[in-house]
């Protein structure tokens, strides 16, 4: 099931920002991606401390960068805990 939500003028405007002057550095665009990973890492760490059946035997936390010349493209994966939909909320 798919929700939409109207971001409030000044959220936009913040987004419009970041978008056209933070993001546009290719470099401070890629290591905010590695920190969301990070940050996701943290989040399932924190939850492994109390649930022994998070992870599986022998996994380990990870982020895994691909490139993919061809269509130019790069792929970050992490193992981390995104956020909730009323996280999303929140922070955005």
């Amino acid at each position: 099931m798919t929700k939409k939500h109207n971001f409030e003028a000044e959220t936009g405007r913040i987004l419009e920002l970041l978008t056209h002057s933070i993001y546009s550095n290719k470099e401070i665009f890629l290591r905010e991606l590695v920190s969301n990973s990070s940050d996701a890492i943290d989040k399932a760490r924190i939850k492994s401390l109390t649930d022994t059946t998070f992870l599986q035997e022998g996994e380990q936390f990870q982020i895994d960068i691909s490139v993919d010349k061809e269509k130019s493209t790069i792929t970050l994966k992490d193992n981390g805990i995104g956020m909730t939909e009323e996280e999303l909320h929140s922070n955005l």
